[in-house]
């Protein structure tokens, strides 16, 4: 087995070879790093790496393994952080100059629950400032080139995240997702993310309010079977998260290939409110919605009238910054993105009634999609409305050669961050430019497993993993 094959492997072999000791954690560790100093020049996915730090940890997994002494799930398996994530020691920037120089004190919460699982940190991931934007770009680090087109984006905010699993550089990726920022790069890179139900996986500590009502912490990876080892390591209540739900007392890695024997699946290409998407997005996603029906389920067309969630995640996003860094922005203007200054600037602007007239909103969207849930047990729709698009711009101005407004190119995530329902995304499909091509998988509320046990179905029928980026 070459290097490159051990890079593409499943993080579940992984660990499976390293508890054998068919390969130590110190040679795959060793591979990994190998790989990134030779890749990352060209695509910007890690910031600020811990090489070092991750040796001694991989040599430690490997002596633990020989002392025959109690191993964790993740034990010696290269994995990743975004930047977003505190680690104790290590800078932790959020993308922002605000936090260039910011030496983390403690771990995150789910750092935490990942070393005690036995991950190797391979260190920070790339993301944009605070999240805010769904590119990866900003004044510290620079942008995230798409590993299938180094002349694309690869999505955002989580786009260090998603390139570096698409690249082969580490098997695991922690991301965050605060409208789509799992699931739009996982698409824009060709591999999967789930976005877990709101409470699922812990969020401690946060910086500021804005932190802590719409994100969601969850895995970037390359096969279905690694997010649901992944989020065994990380689901379960927090004291710290007053919104962290109860566990379930669920192993998703072990209930991941019950197939549901009986599946009602709504499809849905406008959520009753996009107006323009890809032409060749729409044929991929059609093409795959089929393919469940291999299963017995039925597949079907559904209806929506839900109100554009836009103004709605607009209000809740500028009024939170606006309140968080409002105070910051006659020092530190001319060092925040232009787009987050007017962010900051609209928030400070807005009414409480501006805030209230989107809770009320936001509360009726749910009871939309509650309603939906009664019929049906998943939705699917594309993820996003066309494949990725250039570097250098926050969105693109036309879509299939129609002018659009600068959020239609991304109208199917952000309702399941303001509804907090589990919602993945997975590979169906390439361009005829050769890039990679996504599906929503959406769930009722708390029924992470469906997502998973529909996702690992569809992986099985439409497998993506033999194709892999080229960089000669």
């Amino acid at each position: 087995m070459n290097k490159e094959d051990i890079s593409f492997m499943s993080a579940c072999d992984i660990a499976e070879k390293i508890k054998s000791q068919e390969l130590t954690s110190q040679e795959v560790t060793e591979i990994v790093i190998e790989r990134i100093e030779k890749i990352n020049p060209l695509i910007n996915a890690y910031c600020t790496p811990t090489f070092e730090w991750a040796r001694e940890i991989a040599k430690n997994a490997d002596e633990a393994v020989k002392k025959g002494e109690k191993l964790g799930s993740l034990h010696g398996i290269p994995t990743s952080i975004k930047d977003e994530m505190p680690i104790k020691g290590i800078r932790t920037t959020l993308g922002s100059k605000l936090y260039e120089n910011n030496i983390a004190e403690e771990d995150d919460a789910c750092v935490e629950r990942l070393k005690r699982a036995g991950a190797v940190i391979l260190g920070k991931t790339n993301m944009s400032p605070f999240g805010f934007i769904a590119v990866t770009n900003n004044l510290i680090f620079g942008e995230t080139h798409n590993p299938w087109n180094l002349e694309r984006t690869s999505g955002g905010s989580s786009g260090g995240a998603a390139a570096s699993i698409a690249s082969g550089l580490g098997y695991l990726a922690l991301g965050a997702d605060g409208g789509g920022s799992i699931r739009i790069p996982s698409c824009f890179c060709g591999i999967y993310g789930i976005k877990p139900s709101f409470g699922r996986v812990p969020v401690y500590p946060t910086h500021g309010v804005h932190f802590e009502t719409l994100i969601h912490y969850g895995p970037i990876v390359r096969y279905v079977k690694d997010a649901a080892l992944m989020l065994d390591a990380l689901k379960g209540p927090h004291y710290g998260d007053i919104y962290s739900l109860p566990d379930q007392n669920v192993n998703y890695s072990e209930k991941l290939n019950e197939k549901p024997k009986q599946l009602k699946i709504g499809y849905s290409l406008d959520l009753g409110f996009a107006k323009v998407i890809d032409s060749k997005v729409k044929k991929n996603f059609l093409d795959s919605v089929q393919n469940f029906e291999e299963f017995g389920w039925t597949v079907e067309p559904t209806k929506f009238k839900i109100r554009n969630p836009e103004r709605m995640l607009l209000t809740y996003h500028t009024v939170l910054f606006g309140y968080d860094l409002g105070s910051k922005l006659k020092e530190w203007r001319d060092k925040m993105h232009p787009d987050l200054v007017k962010a900051v600037e609209a928030g400070g602007q807005a009414t409480g009634l501006d805030f209230a007239r989107s809770m009320d909103r936001r509360k009726i969207m749910f009871e939309q999609f509650y309603q939906y849930f009664k019929k049906y047990d998943i939705l699917l729709t594309p993820t996003t409305g066309l494949p990725a698009f250039e570097l250098g711009i926050s969105f693109p101005t036309k879509i299939d050669g129609k002018i659009v407004s600068p959020t239609a190119w991304m109208p199917f995530t952000a309702a399941f961050n303001l509804t907090g329902l589990p919602a993945a995304s997975i590979p169906c499909g390439w361009s005829s430019e050769g890039l990679p091509i996504g599906m929503q998988i959406v769930g009722k509320r708390f029924d992470d497993l469906t997502v998973l046990q529909v996702s690992k179905a569809f992986e099985e029928i439409a497998p993506w993993q033999e194709k892999r980026p080229k960089f000669e």
